[in-house]
């Protein structure tokens, strides 16, 4: 309720003007009580109660903010970087002056190539019924076609860097990504693609971490793993059968390189013996002429000293080793007519070698 101050004022003058007058009914100005009165009728609006309310929780909520353990909040004051927010409680100027945006730098992220997880909806994904095309097939560096699908696991390291420096990282990733894995792979042949494996997942990893670092992305490549790689279906009957001839050739290879290490050898050794043996035989017939030449240089020192018992001693000798070779011996005198007399030269009749020989002396 509004006071009528002007008709207030101007009764309290007709009041004062009476009073000085001394004039009967003069007006009497309000009392406190009477106020008071007038001023309890009066209500306060509830709407602006609940508005200061409201205006106070949402001062209260943009400028304190909790950031969990696994992110750092950067922070935007008009728009640009100002600093960033550990975990925990932090506080910030109201909205419209500075910005928070939580940033996971822990969590690895997952991007997946030429297949798709079950019951995932991820729009960069393919079927989960056939390969996407589109980036799993591979051309290798002997002009095969491979079905090569893969995971790229990834950190976002500099949440600055993610922010600011590239407008769709992750599209860069998957861009990127592939790039890396055809060049990579574009460098080995289909059965190197198939089973190295863990190498060039290895490589890639190393190259597409350059490009991020190149690209400042703020992303850091944790692992690259490369699912079961495989040729496209149609022709996977036909490869089978090239394997399984590349494999026979090369089993038969490894035979003939067993049977070459095993004959080689073998036959090294005994050339090695027969060597051996034709060195000793030839030693032996050195050593055995040696002492013949030696032996006749002796007998040939005793003949010239002493012919004839040389020579008688040569014959007896001889015929010491020729007679008992011929058996049964019969020694007949030519000058007799009768066949009895007859000298027995076997058995016990046998004269002895040194009684020969004293004989013969």
């Amino acid at each position: 309720m509004n006071w009528d101050w002007e008709k207030l004022r101007e009764n309290q003058q007709k009041y004062e003007q009476k009073k000085g007058d001394g004039g009967p009914g003069m007006p009497r100005p309000p009392q406190m009580d009477e106020l008071l009165n007038k001023f309890k009728g009066f209500k306060f609006p509830g709407i602006f109660f609940a508005g200061a309310v409201l205006l106070a929780l949402y001062f209260g909520s943009s400028t304190f903010f909790t950031v969990d353990r696994n992110e750092v909040g950067v922070i935007q004051r008009f728009g640009k970087y100002n600093r960033l927010a550990q975990p925990g409680l932090n506080f910030k100027l109201p909205s419209g002056i500075e910005k928070v945006t939580k940033v996971n730098v822990k969590t690895p992220e997952t991007e997946e190539f030429g297949f798709k997880t079950y019951g995932s909806t991820d729009a960069y994904r393919g079927s989960s019924e056939t390969p996407r095309q589109e980036s799993a097939l591979v051309l290798t560096g002997d002009l095969n076609v491979a079905v090569v699908p893969w995971i790229v696991q990834y950190r976002r390291a500099d949440p600055r860097a993610y922010l600011f420096n590239v407008k769709n990282v992750r599209s860069l990733l998957r861009h990127m990504s592939e790039a890396t894995m055809r060049t990579v792979i574009g460098d080995r042949s289909i059965n190197e693609v198939i089973t190295k494996r863990a190498e060039i997942a290895l490589a890639a990893k190393e190259m597409l971490q350059k490009e991020m670092d190149q690209a400042e992305a703020g992303i850091n490549i944790v692992t690259i793993e490369m699912k079961k790689t495989n040729v496209p279906e149609p022709v996977q009957a036909s490869f089978n059968e090239v394997n399984q001839a590349i494999q026979e050739k090369e089993q038969t290879i490894y035979k003939a390189r067993e049977e070459y290490n095993k004959a080689v050898p073998l036959a090294r050794g005994e050339a090695k013996r027969v060597i051996k043996d034709a060195e000793g035989y030839a030693i032996d017939r050195v050593n055995r002429a040696q002492g013949d030449a030696a032996k006749f240089t002796a007998i040939y020192k005793a003949y010239a000293t002493a012919k004839d018992v040389t020579k008688k001693r040569m014959y007896l000798e001889s015929m010491m080793e020729i007679v008992p070779r011929l058996g049964s011996k019969y020694i007949i005198d030519s000058d007799q007519k009768n066949l009895l007399p007859f000298l027995n030269m076997g058995g016990a009749s046998m004269i002895s070698k040194d009684k020969f020989l004293s004989k013969g002396e």
